[in-house]
């Protein structure tokens, strides 16, 4: 069983990694990617403390559940705000973001 729940884990984390490495010009899905290795980690975390018998996995997900959220939510109103004043998302673009 905790193989099964382990093998879905990285499964998912391979999915993020692939996210990333493949989809290099949308940073929008770029977020979502590191939102699903996030995720993988806590079902990791999450699993283990269930086998070990310890809450402690399971609030160290809920404070990464916590940090993945406001992650998400300021990456997106950093997009928007580019987005607003360039007109477009493309990564190729965001290193004129330097100062």
């Amino acid at each position: 069983m905790i193989i099964a729940f382990t093998a879905i884990s990285m499964i998912l984390f391979l999915l993020g990694v692939l996210g990333i490495l493949l989809n290099r010009k949308n940073l929008i899905v770029m977020l979502m990617a590191i939102e699903l290795m996030l995720l993988a980690i806590n079902m990791n975390f999450i699993v283990f403390s269930i086998l070990l018998d310890d809450i402690v996995g399971q609030i160290f997900s809920l404070f990464i559940l916590t940090v993945a959220a406001a992650e998400s939510a300021i990456g997106l109103a950093i997009l928007v705000a580019y987005y607003r004043v360039r007109g477009t998302i493309a990564i190729m673009f965001i290193n004129l973001m330097r100062g």
